[in-house]
This record gives structure tokens, sequence and C-alpha cells, in this order.
């Protein structure tokens, strides 16, 4: 995407029937807007179209705060459309929730410092105080919130109240070792992002790679999902495997399942960034 142009984003879901594509296509060019991306999918087995176009806002007759309405009434009530509109010229507002692990927190600050993600991160949630210092070293406000069976629910709502106050939009789980509760989750609807490594359910637990190895799989991966009330279950956004061999030892396993994770869920992240993934039910459409 042209960082140098306005564009407007929309992601539509509908039940499939002739003639959605032109009448969007039309909507845009009819207004003046030229069209700079378009994809669209199918479920034919549940007969579900799915579409995600973008268009440059340079001419288009419908000033921004107008064009959900007109949108609305001229397309998405007739097709009884699911869709959301986005502006590039907005820049996502994310939150970072971690513990002791820092891999993935810095890799995701490695790509905001460079620039290479369109993304304020206004603060980082953590149980521990351990990575208080890369937060500090990113000039990013550090907050911790300890978090123990007694006050965990407390401590949630008050996580809760820092992400409303700063205006967060969504939510990166870089290895935060919590199960969230109900109230971050409804909060934040598929807005969560988590990664896990790919044994869940064969090797759960805090040493995996461990069971892993002892077991001599071949493969080791990582998934990147939004968070739902059923753990480890929501929609999958990205996943990725790397093949191992006996040579591996523990610590080599381990070394390649951490370069995974980051790999695996900084893809998640700029797919969520870029407005590339719609979730339908519990699986999710990730256009090109």
């Amino acid at each position: 995407m042209s960082e140098n142009t306005h564009q407007a984003i929309i992601l539509i879901s509908c039940a499939d029937q002739s003639g959605i594509i032109s009448m969007v296509t039309n909507f845009i060019s009819s207004h003046g807007g030229n069209i700079m991306d378009l994809d669209e999918h199918v479920d034919y087995n549940d007969q579900v179209f799915f579409m995600r176009v973008a268009w440059e806002l340079s001419g288009f007759t419908i000033p921004d705060h107008q064009i959900e309405g007109v949108f609305q009434s001229e397309i998405a009530d007739r097709y009884a459309m699911d869709w959301s509109l986005h502006f590039t010229s907005y820049t996502p507002r994310m939150a970072i929730f971690v513990s002791k692990f820092s891999h993935c927190l810095y890799d995701i600050l490695g790509r905001y410092q460079s620039g290479d993600w369109r993304v304020k991160i206004p603060v980082i949630i953590s149980n521990h105080e351990k990575l208080k210092e890369v937060a500090n070293r990113f000039d990013i406000p550090f907050r911790y919130f300890p978090i123990t069976p007694e006050n965990k629910g407390e401590q949630e709502l008050k996580q809760l109240a820092v992400l409303q106050e700063l205006n967060v939009d969504f939510v990166v789980l870089a290895r935060y070792m919590q199960i969230l509760t109900t109230n971050l989750i409804q909060a934040y609807p598929n807005q969560i992002i988590n990664i896990h490594h790919s044994f869940l359910p064969a090797f759960p637990g805090a040493r995996p790679y461990h069971s892993a190895h002892a077991r001599g799989v071949k493969i080791i991966g990582a998934s990147s999902h939004y968070v739902t009330e059923e753990l480890d279950a929501g929609p999958i956004i990205d996943q990725d495997v790397v093949h191992i061999s006996h040579k591996d030892d523990i610590p080599q396993l381990i070394r390649k399942g951490k370069d995974l994770e980051k790999i695996v869920l900084s893809r998640a992240v700029f797919n969520h960034l870029e407005r590339k993934v719609l979730v339908y039910q519990n699986r999710t459409i990730i256009f090109d």
C-alpha cells in the first residue's frame, strides 16, 4: 500500500448473490474513487461471499465522514452485508502484553522503530517487571500489574481501564503467560492476537520443547490467532512450521521455536494492521 495516498478499505461478508462486485465497484467509481486493490472469495459450502476493496480518496466526491452512511443505504442494506470501513490515514493504537520472554517483544519493537508498521504503541503491560528495561529503551510507557489467583479479576479490570484510557484499538499478547478472563476478551472481540507453539494440545504445559524432543518429533510449529473464551481455539491468522532432526537438541528446538514464533506473530499483526483479515464464524479469510 502506498504511504502517500489516503485510502479507504471496506471488508465485506454476506450471502453470495449475483452483482455484488459490480455494485461495489460502481459505487466507488461513480463517486470518483480509484480502486487500488480488490480481492474476493466465495465459500461455496456455506454460500457466503467475502470481499476486501481499497480505493484512493483523492477526488472521491463523498466526504470521509459520510461514506459509511451512504454505503450502508446504497449497497449494504440491499445485500444484508456485515461490513466495516477503515481509513489508511488513521494509525491504529496497539498495546503489548508480556511476561518474561523477550523475543517476540524485541521483534515487534524492532519493526515498530524501523517504520515497517504504521502503528502506535502507547503502552506495554506486564505481570512481571523483568522487561521494563526493554520498554524504557524504546521510550514506551510500561505498566506493571502483578497477578495472583486472588487478584486476577481485579487486576484485569485495571488493565482494561488503562487500555480504554489510552484509546487502544487492539492488543498483542507477545508471550503473555496468563489466561485472559471474559472482561478483556469481550471488550476486544477479534482484537486480541496471541502466539503459541503448535504442539497444543499434544504437548501442553510449560516445557513443550522438552516434551517434543522426548518424542522425537520431526516438525515444530507456531500459531497466531485471535483470543476467544475457549482457550487457544480462536480464529487462526497465521501458522508455520520448521523441520528438525535427531541432531537438534533441546536448546536448538527452543531457538528454532522462538524464531518461528516471532515471524508468525509478526505476520499476523501485519495482516491485522493492513485490514486483510476477515473473521467468519471461528476461522479467518486472509486477503492477499
